[in-house]
Order: C-alpha cells, then sequence, then structure tokens
C-alpha cells in the first residue's frame, strides 16, 4: 500500500517537518513492513509561465520546431526552443529552468540547439511523471487551471508530495486504505486521528431495482451480503481530473483514466472500498447478483472474452452479464466521454468467491485484491456518498434520490476477555487504563462485566475473533518492547521425548565425528525405490504423487539412499570430492495391496474429531524413521609423512556401530546381500537377533552409472526401530581405577564363517571381564589348510574391584575360544 503524505494529513496530525524514515518507523512499530519510498523525483526551479509568442522554423531533417518566448515572472522572457505544437499565444504551460531536475532523472540546462539558446523546457505530463500522455506539452488550461504566471508548478501540480510504501498482510485489509493507515498512524505517535467515514453524509436510494440471487453459495456463504446504489445525472465527462487527485493516485500506484474512473479509483484508496460505476443509460433494468451459467461469456474492461464458470458471481442485468463481482466490470456498460448519468455501486462480497474467480481468469485488480483480504461492510454507505459528492463538485453532476441499499450483515458477537488473561499470556504488566484505551482506539465496543470485559471488534477488523487476537492488538498499540525478552520456565515433566533426545543424540555424534547432516527431497522415480527400496527390485510398492511437483520423480521414496546419492552427485559436480554425509528422515513404505486416499479434508476452522483424525491416520501409508549415510573419496587426506585413506565398507559399519553406542545398542555386522551392493562388500547389521538395516559398497557398475566413484560405501539404519528396541536410559560408563591386562587371540576356522558371529561368541564365552574386542587380522595363505582362514581378535579385560592376573585373563580368553570352538569348529592357532 502507498499512502501519499499529504492524503494522510488530511485524517490524521503529521507534523509539517515529518521525513518518510519517520513515518515508516511509526508504522513499522504497529506491525507493518517498510518497504520503500516514492516521490516525483523533481527539483529545482519549475514554474508557470505563459507563451507570449512563437515562431515555426522548418528544418533539414524535416521536423518544424517553435521558437518560443516564454513569461515566466522575470524582467524579461526566456526563448525556449519547444518540437510540440498542440499550443497557442497566451497558454499556460510549465517550464523547467536551468538548474531543475525532472525524473529520470533528466537535469535541465541552458543549450544551443536548432541554432539557438533554449533557456529552459516547457513540459509535457510524461515529463512531468504525471502520466503516460505525450502529445504534445502540458497545457494548463486542460486542467481547468489559471495560476500566476512565475508561480511555483510543483506545489500547483501536487508534485511535491511523496508517499511511504508499506507491506500490508492479509489479516489487516483495513490498512488498504488511506483511513485504515491514519488510523494506524495515530496509534503509533498518539495524533488526532478523523475518521473520513463520518465527514459525508449517505443518502439512502430507493427505486432502483436490486437482487441477490445467489443459488449456489460456497461453502454455504451468501455472495453479496451488501450492496448499495446511488445514481449522479448530467454529469460532464469529459472535465478533467484535478492535479492534485492525478498526484495522489500516481503516488498510490494508479494512473489516471478519466475524471469519473479517476473519481471511483480515489475514493477506494481513501476509504477502502472498491466502487464501480455503470454508464446508467447503457443498463437494461435493475442489476441481479448471481451466479453464472454455464457457458455464459463476458467482455470486460480489458476487451477480453472471458467464459465464465458456474462459481462466479455476477452483475447482470436485463441483457446479461455486466460484469464480473468485486473484480471487474464489463465493456458494454463502461463510462465513456460521452456517459451523463451514472449508477454508482458499493458492495460487500464474499472473500473465497473473489478470490478464486481473480484466479481463475487470472485477473487480479485492486477491487479483488481488497475484497479478498475482507472489506468493512459498514463502509458502502459513506463510499457511495463520497463518490456521489466528488461526482458534484468535479464533473457538475447532480445528486438524483434513485438508488437502492441492500444490507445483510449479522452484527459482531461480543468476545469476552477476562481479567488478567493479556498479562499472562503477553507476559507484559499492562494497566487496566493501557487495556481500555487500546481496544477503544482500535474501534472496540467495551462493555464491563463480572471479571472480564465484554469486546466487540469494529466491522473493519474481520481478523478479531477470539481473546487471543485482542490481547495481540494490545500488545501491538502499547508497543512491542515492552514485551520482555525473557524465556518461560517450562513446567515440570516437559521437555523432549525419550525418542527425541535419542534421535538427536544419533545426530550430534555423527556430526560431531565429521560427517555432514544434509536433508533431500522425498520424491523419486520408481527406478531409485526398485534399485534401494528392497532386497528385490520392484518387491516393496511405493506411493505414487497425483500431483507431483517432477513429473520425473512422481513416488514417494522408499529409501533415503537415492536422495543421498543425488545430494553426493551435486557436491561431486562441484569438485567437492571428499563426501561423509547422513540423513535422518521417514521412508514411506505402503503395506502391500493396501489402498491409502483420503477422502474429504475437514474444515480447517475447527478441530477434527477423534474419528476425523483416525481416519486422516488411516489414509496416509507407515512412515519408518530411517537414518542413512553415504561416503566416498579420502576419509583421510594425503598429506606429508601421511598417506591417504580411502572411505569404504569399514566407514560405514563403524558410523552404524557410533550410531548403536549413541542409543545404547550394540551393533553387529553379519555377512549380507543386497541386489545393488558389491556381493562381498555387504553387511546386514544387527541388534541382537533383529535385522537393523544394512551397509556396504556400491555395486561399481551402479555407482559408475550413477556418475559416482568406483567405491562409494552406504549405510541405512532403522532408526525408528533401534530407538524402540534400545536401552530405556543409557548410562555412561565410569572410568576404570585399575589397569587393563590385554591379549590376543587367534583362531583357524572355515573360510566361510562370519567374522561377526565368531566375535559374537568370543565375547559371550570371555565373560563380564572382557572389556574390548575387534578383529585385527584375517589371514588366508601359507600354513593356514584350503578352505580356512585365521582370525586375530585384540581381547582386553578389566576387574572393577582388582587387578586382575594373567592367569584370569587368560582364563577369560580360553573360555571365549571354547564357545568359538563349540560352534564354528574354531581351533586356536599354534
Amino acid at each position: 500500500m502507498r499512502v501519499p503524505v499529504s492524503w494522510l494529513r488530511e485524517f490524521v496530525d503529521v507534523p509539517l517537518d515529518v521525513t518518510p524514515e519517520d513515518v515508516h518507523a511509526a508504522l513499522v512499530s504497529v506491525g507493518f513492513e517498510e518497504e520503500t519510498i516514492h516521490g516525483f523525483g523533481l527539483s529545482g526551479p519549475i514554474v508557470v509561465g505563459r507563451v507570449l509568442e512563437f515562431t515555426p522554423e522548418p528544418q533539414s531533417n524535416g521536423k518544424t520546431i517553435n521558437w518560443c518566448q516564454v513569461d515566466v515572472g522575470e524582467p524579461e522572457p526566456r526563448g525556449i526552443v519547444c518540437g510540440a505544437h498542440n499550443f497557442i499565444v497566451g497558454d499556460k504551460v510549465v517550464v523547467s529552468l536551468p538548474g531543475a531536475v525532472l525524473p529520470g532523472p533528466f537535469p535541465i540546462a541552458a543549450r544551443t540547439t536548432y541554432g539557438h539558446v533554449s533557456d529552459g523546457m516547457i513540459a509535457s505530463a510524461r515529463e512531468l511523471g504525471l502520466g503516460e500522455e505525450h502529445d504534445g506539452i502540458l497545457r494548463l488550461a486542460s486542467l481547468g487551471l489559471d495560476p500566476e504566471v512565475g508561480a511555483d508548478a510543483t506545489a500547483l501540480l501536487g508534485l511535491d508530495d511523496w508517499a511511504v510504501e508499506i507491506n500490508v498482510t492479509p489479516d489487516r485489509g483495513y490498512a488498504f486504505s488511506i483511513r485504515g493507515v491514519a488510523r494506524e498512524y495515530a496509534h503509533a505517535t498518539g495524533a488526532a486521528f478523523r475518521d473520513p467515514a463520518l465527514t459525508v453524509t449517505p443518502e439512502e436510494g430507493t427505486g432502483f431495482d436490486v437482487v441477490i440471487d445467489d443459488r449456489a453459495p460456497i461453502r454455504g456463504r451468501i455472495g453479496a451480503t451488501v450492496f448499495v446504489t446511488r445514481v449522479v445525472r448530467g454529469i460532464d465527462a469529459g472535465r478533467p481530473t484535478p492535479p492534485w487527485m492525478i498526484a495522489r493516485l500516481i503516488l498510490a500506484g494508479i494512473r489516471s483514466i478519466s475524471l469519473v474512473v479517476d473519481i471511483t479509483n480515489y475514493v477506494m484508496l481513501e476509504l477502502g472500498q472498491p466502487i464501480h460505476g455503470y454508464d446508467l443509460d447503457a443498463l437494461s433494468g435493475g442489476l441481479v447478483v448471481r451466479r453464472a451459467e454455464v457457458g455464459e461469456k463476458i467482455v470486460t474492461l480489458d476487451d477480453q472474452t472471458r467464459i465464465l464458470d458456474p462459481q462466479d458471481l455476477l452483475i447482470a442485468d436485463g441483457s446479461g452479464p455486466i460484469g464480473l463481482a468485486g473484480v471487474m466490470g464489463g465493456a458494454s456498460t463502461e463510462i465513456g466521454a460521452t456517459t451523463t448519468n451514472v449508477l454508482v455501486e458499493a458492495a460487500n462480497f464474499d472473500p473465497i468467491s473473489i478470490a478464486r474467480t481473480a484466479r481463475r481468469h487470472k485477473l487480479p485488480s485492486e477491487a479483488s485484491r481488497r475484497f479478498e483480504r475482507g472489506v468493512d461492510p459498514a463502509i458502502a454507505d459513506a463510499s457511495a456518498a463520497r463518490v456521489v459528492e466528488l461526482l458534484v463538485q468535479l464533473a457538475g453532476g447532480q445528486a438524483d434520490p434513485q438508488g437502492s441499499r441492500l444490507f445483510d450483515v449479522a452484527p459482531r458477537e461480543p468476545i469476552v476477555l477476562p481479567d488478567g488473561y493479556i498479562v499472562g499470556l503477553v507476559g507484559a504488566d499492562y494497566s487496566d487504563v493501557e487495556i481500555l484505551r487500546s481496544l477503544t482506539d482500535i474501534g472496540g465496543l467495551i462493555e464491563p462485566i463480572d471479571h472480564a470485559l465484554s469486546v466487540t471488534p469494529p466491522s473493519w477488523r474481520p481478523d478479531l475473533t477470539d481473546k487471543a487476537t485482542l490481547a495481540e492488538e494490545v500488545a501491538r498499540i502499547v508497543g512491542y518492547d515492552r514485551i520482555p525478552a525473557v524465556l518461560p520456565t517450562a513446567p515440570p515433566g516437559r521437555g523432549l521425548s525419550r525418542s527425541q533426545r535419542l534421535r538427536r543424540s544419533a545426530a550430534q555424534l555423527l556430526a560431531s565425528t565429521g560427517h555432514t547432516e544434509v536433508l533431500s527431497y522425498p520424491f523419486v522415480s520408481q527406478r531409485a525405490n526398485d534399485a534401494f527400496g528392497g532386497s528385490v527390485p520392484g518387491a516393496v510398492p511405493a506411493i505414487r504423487l497425483a500431483n507431483p511437483l517432477d513429473g520425473e520423480a512422481p513416488f514417494l521414496r522408499t529409501s533415503l539412499l537415492p536422495g543421498l546419492i543425488e545430494i553426493a552427485r551435486r557436491n561431486l559436480s562441484r569438485g567437492l570430492v571428499d563426501l561423509a554425509v547422513y540423513e535422518i528422515g521417514s521412508v514411506f513404505r505402503p503395506e502391500a495391496g493396501a489402498r491409502y486416499a483420503s477422502g474429504d479434508l475437514p474444515s480447517g476452522i475447527i478441530r477434527p474429531t477423534s474419528s476425523e483424525l483416525a481416519d486422516l491416520l488411516g489414509s496416509i501409508p507407515p512412515q519408518p524413521l530411517r537414518l542413512g549415510a553415504l561416503f566416498t573419496g579420502a576419509a583421510i587426506v594425503k598429506q606429508p609423512g601421511q598417506p591417504g585413506v580411502q572411505h569404504g565398507i569399514a566407514d560405514a559399519i563403524d558410523a552404524a556401530r557410533q550410531v548403536g553406542h549413541a542409543l545404547g545398542a550394540t551393533i553387529t555386522a553379519r555377512q549380507g546381500s543386497h541386489h545393488s551392493f558389491h556381493p562381498g562388500r555387504t553387511a546386514e547389521l544387527f541388534f541382537g537377533d533383529r535385522s537393523v538395516g544394512f551397509a556396504g559398497e556400491l555395486l561399481p557398475a551402479l555407482a559408475g552409472e550413477l556418475d559416482l566413484p568406483r567405491v562409494t560405501a552406504v549405510l541405512e539404519l532403522e532408526l525408528g526401530l533401534l530407538i524402540e528396541l534400545a536401552a530405556t536410559e543409557v548410562s555412561p560408563t565410569a572410568i576404570a581405577a585399575y589397569p587393563a591386562a590385554t591379549q590376543d587371540l587367534s583362531l583357524v576356522l572355515g573360510a566361510q564363517v562370519s567374522a561377526g558371529e565368531v566375535l559374537s561368541a568370543i565375547v559371550e564365552g570371555a565373560g563380564p571381564l572382557l572389556e574390548v574386542a575387534h578383529l585385527v587380522d584375517d589371514y588366508r595363505g601359507q600354513g593356514i589348510p584350503e578352505g580356512a582362514k585365521s582370525l586375530t581378535f585384540a581381547l582386553r579385560f578389566r576387574a572393577v574391584d582388582r587387578t586382575l592376573t594373567a592367569a584370569e585373563a587368560t582364563e577369560a580368553k580360553l573360555a571365549g575360544a571354547a564357545v568359538a570352538a563349540g560352534r564354528f569348529g574354531a581351533s586356536i592357532r599354534e
């Protein structure tokens, strides 16, 4: 919304020395967003001149210029070269003298042209910023002006004004008017506000037929609740629009069209009520507000033929549609240069209906912007009266008693505001006087009741619907600086849930060990789901979106890996080749044969019932929480004295074990298989006997197809399942007070036996004295029978209450070896 300051001053006391920055600061303090400042960009001497004489001089280029002598109120006239021909001797014009600057910027100086020294410039309306007309110079008589020669033309034409622009949020439609912004400026500064709606006296017209016949209301809301018409006869539609009105309209972002249209736009900006004017003599009978019939058409004011939708709200007469209600009028009843009698319409239309029509026809307008945000239903009478007043004053018309008034708006329901509610909600110590003054200033009607206030919101504030919105208004009017910057104390028993804490622990542990968290889109192709969604291609069903953002990726992901692969490809294409990234998110795993769909969604204005919530939850597929990771490039970068170490399956398995450690769950790896993983470098991950994920390296051929390095390791864990199965609480391990005893154990066994299973057997047999055990060597070769291998494990033993002897450590080691021998036929390597 652009607000010319001279217009603002009519309704609120704005100091003469105020700056645009001051006005912006005041409006920001009451919740508006500052945009920019607008002006005409003129400076220097721009005065009224009178053409004393001129001599046409044909030029060799075929152009004829006029060598003019112009009186600008100085002892001697000025000689000025002018290329326009639309003036005569005696005409008063606007002269830009040397030193002036016109919009552009375009500085004016005395210069030699066409054999003369042109001592200034006679300006056109476009050169002054008053419009796009450039048929010649601006003749002040065409604007109905006869000022003194030498007078300041910028003040005469309103070109010394400026406007501030603010961003108006959708819930504050009342601020799409000078009236609304003036009231807000008064809230911010304490200046006196004068409501322009009270300066006119509405008169109810009679005798003009208007019928509201909305047979197909949207969501039960009638399309029009207010419809006021007035008639003005005998206007002179060819009269010029006053320059002060043109200047204000331009600063407000609306171009001048004609006097009658300019008046309706002016009142819309002033009071916030869109107004439409009809050529009364072009109407056929009365007006009907109705929905469009199938196949109906209308030619709108932009000369476009539009095919109407049955939900479009129309204004019609006996001839058919003559306007899209609240959006744009029809060409058949347009006011033109020959119009003498005008029907003024001020109505209030349903916001939803207007918004849908404007979007359906791709036809946004100043009227629809206001209607879809909510227009004050009580302002229609005053707005119509204001248009009539201006048509009489400026167009020479005569107000006619003919007209109509339909008003079907329910009174606002009062809101009960309990004592102490605002202070308790906002946290600021507001006095009763401040609360009463704030609610009164915004237009509320207040009545004290037992331990509360009954507050009836004003008609222009449809956003005030409950006690919380009233509390917000008090906080806004008194000042946001009064709200203390103190975080409230959380009630006992609140905070993160166990699941949230463990999920956060897993993420923080990976981040702290050099991994980077990423976030990918959940939309993938069928091929990506088949590659990573299950152990067999096509075995896992996927949810297809009805309206996908990308036609190449219409399915919801069944695995996190496709998204991580896309992120890796993007980083690799930009030269980032060493990656260790992870993501925690949901995947979508529909059950085979199940159908997931939702019917009509419940209304968003009331809380859904328990059964409605159950139906909604039943209409979506299971969404388990997972953790995925991808590793490629160097885990340790090559540097002096340190060879590079590349990422591989060991990093994926280690990341899984770190996550398990953070959750209090011991994860073990066993030889596994996956159709997209390298067959010899794939591990299935277990917590106890439950499979909780996979880790491995992608098939080299698949990695090449995906433009990834040959060795690319990936990990996917069922994080939600791990959290569910993990220990209730993760307890820290006490620092040992006694020294450890270390021993190695080498076992010879069949090459087909998994090292992880052997390690589990050793841990089980060694008992509580075993603190740490891990594989350090896998040897196959000389000295080992064919078809066998030697696995060496490093073992660390410790007791919490004493120093272990070598015999105790050996006994525990041999106990572990005995379990491995019993299960896998392992023997101790000599």
